[in-house]
């Protein structure tokens, strides 16, 4: 199905990992690298890489630094950090500079076949208790820095349809499982979270996730709405 990438300079990890994959994404093509550079060098010669898997500590990293050579070398290649870093300002800080998602050491088995299920679906994934949390990196968006009287303003001007899209995107759902859960198309739902993020002023979907916060979303789809367009 896939062909996977996992950067880790554990071989027991890398092992526990291919297991994880084989378990949920069966048939998929593993490659592997104990090192940063090796991780380069692999992707170099596999041009259809669909998703690495990128240790935070491995040797050659040197913090994000490596999180940042691998972007600027392959910018399309999907990179999740895979990491026992559990610090928030680190883990939003990779999604800065980057990467696609957040998967701690510590994720359940099926928790991390979700999370990657997630990804590969085109989505960001981060912990829930991150987007829980909120904004706390120092590089937060507008969107993401709101007042609480400012975000309602804004929530009152979404129609039902985009609240009940960014409800589901604040779960971490991707566009495909909400075209599915509100029986829309898949290109409907993409124009909804444009619209949600242009009225949030984020520029991208986490930071639109994680301006959601603690909001009650059934107090808002309960008040009426604006008229569908």
């Amino acid at each position: 199905m896939y062909q996977v990438l996992i950067a880790d300079d554990h071989p027991l990890f890398r092992e526990a990992i291919a297991r994880v994959i084989d378990d949920g994404f069966p048939g998929s093509t593993l490659l592997e690298a104990s090192d940063l550079d090796t991780a380069l060098a692999v992707a170099g010669r596999h041009d259809d890489l669909d998703l690495v898997l990128l240790d935070l500590n491995m040797p050659g990293m040197q913090g994000l630094g490596g999180l940042v050579r691998l972007r600027n070398l392959f910018p399309t290649l999907p990179a999740v950090i895979v990491s026992a870093e559990e610090e928030k300002r680190v883990i939003l800080q990779t999604i800065t500079y980057g990467a696609v998602g957040f998967i701690t050491k510590s994720t359940p088995r099926k928790q991390m076949i979700q999370a990657l299920e997630q990804v590969l679906a085109g989505s960001i994934y981060l912990p829930a208790d991150i987007i829980r949390a909120g904004s706390g990196a120092g590089e937060e968006s507008t969107a993401a820095r709101r007042e609480p009287e400012d975000l309602s303003d804004v929530l009152a001007t979404l129609t039902r349809k985009q609240l009940q899209v960014f409800e589901r995107m604040s779960r971490g759902d991707s566009n495909k499982v909400i075209a599915y859960q509100l029986n829309i198309a898949e290109s409907t739902v993409k124009a909804h979270v444009s619209a949600i993020l242009r009225k949030l002023g984020a520029t991208n979907r986490v930071q639109a996730i994680l301006s959601a916060g603690d909001i009650d979303f059934a107090a808002y789809l309960r008040a009426p709405k604006v008229p569908e367009r």
